[in-house]
C-alpha cells in the first residue's frame, strides 16, 4: 500500500480534466486518479458531470480535497499563468509519451469516450502527447498512465539499477532554501541586539 505524498516529491504542479465525457463514473475515476498523483486541481469542458453518479467511481471524494473547475466551453477555459495546456489524443501531431518532455506547470485535458477533443481545444493546446497502444483506452487509464510518466520526470526517485529488481540508494533529498545569501555586504540591522521591550523609540 502507497503511503508517500507524490506531489510532495515533485517539481512543478499540474491539474487534469475532460471535454464533453458522457459517462459521470469515467469523470469520476479520472478526479481519484488525479488526487491520488497529487493534482492541483480538475477541470471538466462542456460535460454534464452528475457529482452523485461520479461519486460511484470517486470514491475518494476529489472535489473536497481539489478544486473542481467546469466550463461549459473551450472559451471560458481559464488557466493560470505560465500553465500549458497538454491534449492527450491520437493525433498526427502528438508527440510519443515517452519521448515528451512534461511542463513544470501543466494542465492535461482528454477527450470523450468515443470520439476526440474539439477542434477549438486542440487549437488551444500547446503540446499534444498520444500514449502509444494499438487503440485507445480508458479515460481514467490514460490519464493515469500520463500522470505517472510525468511523476518520473519531475519526481525524486533514485535511478534504476542496471539488473533487475528495486535501487538500494535511496531517493535523493529535497533541497532546502538554507540561511539568506547576501551578494554585497550584510544589513546592519542583522547585527544589531534588539533593544530591551519598554525601551524603543517611539
Amino acid at each position: 500500500m502507497q503511503t508517500t505524498t507524490p506531489s510532495g516529491r515533485t517539481r512543478g504542479y499540474f491539474g487534469i480534466g475532460a471535454e464533453g465525457v458522457s459517462k459521470s463514473a469515467n469523470v469520476g475515476a479520472l478526479l481519484r486518479t488525479a488526487h491520488a498523483f497529487g493534482a492541483s486541481f480538475c477541470f471538466t469542458l462542456g460535460t454534464g458531470f452528475d457529482a452523485r453518479a461520479g461519486r460511484t467511481a470517486d470514491t475518494s471524494d476529489t472535489p473536497a480535497h481539489v478544486p473542481l473547475w467546469r466550463f461549459d466551453s473551450t472559451a471560458e477555459l481559464h488557466l493560470p499563468k505560465g500553465c500549458k495546456l497538454v491534449g492527450i489524443e491520437i493525433h498526427e501531431d502528438a508527440a510519443e509519451l515517452p519521448s515528451f518532455r512534461h511542463p513544470l506547470s501543466a494542465a492535461y485535458v482528454l477527450g470523450p469516450e468515443r470520439s476526440s477533443l474539439s477542434p477549438a481545444l486542440l487549437a488551444r493546446c500547446d503540446h499534444l502527447v498520444r500514449i502509444p497502444t494499438r487503440f485507445s483506452l480508458n479515460l481514467a487509464v490514460a490519464g493515469a498512465l500520463v500522470l505517472y510518466d510525468r511523476l518520473l520526470q519531475h519526481g525524486r526517485f533514485a535511478d534504476r539499477p542496471v539488473k533487475s529488481g528495486g535501487a538500494s540508494e535511496a531517493a535523493p533529498a529535497a533541497t532546502g532554501h538554507g540561511h539568506p545569501v547576501f551578494r554585497r555586504t550584510r544589513p546592519a540591522w542583522l547585527d544589531t541586539p534588539a533593544a530591551p521591550e519598554g525601551e524603543q523609540e517611539a
